[in-house]
Formats: C-alpha cells, structure tokens, sequence
C-alpha cells in the first residue's frame, strides 16, 4: 500500500489535502533492534485495516485529507538526514499542509522539530518515550536517536512523558519539573494537567513508540517494561490537542515482526487518531 488508509483518490490527493504524511524510512543510528526503516510501510500496510469513522469522535478525519508522501530523502549521514527532512517539512509548510511523520529511528524528528521552531514563536515539544534521548553526542554523533531531545532543547522546552530509562551522562541535561517518569504516573491520572501545564501555546508531539508498554506495542527497537497503556495515553493526547495548538507530531521507532501485525495495527491506529484530534479540536470533523 502506497498511502495511508483506504479513501476515495480524492481525499489522496495532495491540492485537496489538508494533512501531509511524511514517511521518513531511516534507521542509521539505532543500537538494539533494527528494523526502524520498515516502520513507514508497515504502518500504511495495516492502515488499510481501518474503519475510516471513529466512534470515540463520531466523524471521519479523513475527509480532511491525507497526502502520503515518499520522499527521496538524503540518508548518506545522520546530518544529511535531519538536513533532508529539515527542507522536506519546510517545503510544506510553505503550502500550508499539515505535517505529520512516521519514522524511521527517533533522530528522524529532529528536522522538523527545528522547522516548526522557526515557523512557531512560543514552541515547545512533548516527546512521550521510555527513554530521555537526552546524550549531547552518541557513538560519534550528535544526531544518533539517544540525543534527539538533546538536540530538540537547542531549539524548545521539552516536556518528557513515561521516561524510565536514563543514563548517568544525561542527567545534567535534565529539567526535573518537564519529566514525568512512567513509575510516578502509572496508577493516576493527576500528573495529566501538570505535563500539559508545562507546555507552552505551539506543540510539537513526537511519540516514540517504546512510550507504550511491550504488552501491547512489542515490535518496537528498544523495549522496555513498565510503560503507559492505550486508553491513558489518548486521554492525556486528547487534553494536549484540545488545550494547545498542535503544529505537528510524528510517530517513530516501530519495527515490524514478521507474521504479528498487532504494533503495526496500533501505531496506524495512532496516527489517525492523533490526526482525528486535530480536526476535532479545529472544529473541521464533521
């Protein structure tokens, strides 16, 4: 499958477009697991698995339109690729799309995270992982996926959720007030409020897929237990939509097992509802 869910050609196309979904397939930098780079298809495969109307939201998000886009990005280095995707997102902004993106490894987001902060006054990213992402460079370089919100500090407020999992070396790059740690979060809601309080009006979501707990997103390239649940995290996204502008999100760090189509079912399920929320909290579903 070549686009992103079952719709009419005319909701594909990109002038009748509103969303643009940038598939980014890198995984250059990852440590663990590979497999990064067969998330993109993997999610518009089992895209084609779902019902176009939400029943949570009653309306179709997808009469808004969804262009999926397959780029020829530059993957010869971790700088050329936050480079490539840095004019990619860039390009569309200038038309005025919406910009969503599923990776790929993790340093995918930083690209558009500094295009968004130099279209956004006001900026600041939630990144919900299990990991801080936090080192200033890693095995060489400054854009490996361990340092992505390294780099997204040089240019926002970073707001972590359902960390569990930090280096010593990172602790220094710490804002103890913006991290949510999955074990203070997992039996209450209270912290909701708080994380969205932290963040400023313009919102960049990055949602790394090891954010989830293995048992029910397991095909991700660096599990790890202990993470947050379905129904939570919706609840958290949906007050993050319907109190700040989201200007962009992306969904990063699956990696597909063969013959388990449940994470790819998931993450696409994801996508749409994160997009589903925006036109829900833009007034535009109908």
């Amino acid at each position: 499958m070549d686009h992103f869910m079952d719709m009419d050609d005319g909701f594909l196309q990109l002038e009748n477009a509103r969303y643009v979904l940038l598939t980014v397939p890198y995984d250059g930098t990852s440590t663990f697991v590979k497999g990064a780079d067969k998330g993109p298809q993997a999610i518009l495969n089992a895209s084609d698995s779902l019902e176009l109307y939400d029943v949570q939201y009653g309306c179709e998000a997808c009469n808004a339109g969804i262009y999926t886009d397959h780029y020829d990005y530059d993957f010869s280095t971790p700088d050329a690729m936050v480079q490539s995707v840095y004019e990619r997102v860039k390009h569309y902004q200038q038309l005025g799309k919406r910009i969503a993106m599923v990776g790929g490894e993790h340093s995918v987001s930083v690209g558009a995270i500094k295009a968004m902060s130099e279209r956004y006054d006001n900026f600041s990213v939630l990144q919900i992982d299990a990991h801080a992402d936090l080192r200033d460079d890693y095995h060489g370089s400054i854009y490996n996926h361990a340092c992505v919100m390294c780099r997204a500090q040089d240019y926002a407020r970073v707001v972590q959720v359902g960390i569990r999992n930090v280096c010593t070396e990172e602790q220094h790059n710490l804002v103890p007030e913006n991290v949510f740690y999955a074990h203070e979060i997992y039996n209450n809601e209270d912290w909701m409020d708080r994380a969205v309080g932290r963040l400023t009006d313009n919102v960049y979501v990055t949602f790394d897929l090891d954010g989830l707990d293995p048992s029910i997103l397991p095909a991700t390239g660096t599990p790890l237990p202990g993470g947050l649940q379905w129904y939570p995290t919706l609840k958290f996204l949906d007050k993050v939509f319907r109190a700040k502008h989201v200007v962009g999100f992306d969904i990063v760090e699956l990696c597909p097992q063969e013959g388990n189509y449940v994470s790819d079912v998931l993450a696409a399920t994801l996508l749409y509802k994160m997009i589903t929320m925006k036109e829900v909290c833009d007034s535009s579903c109908k």
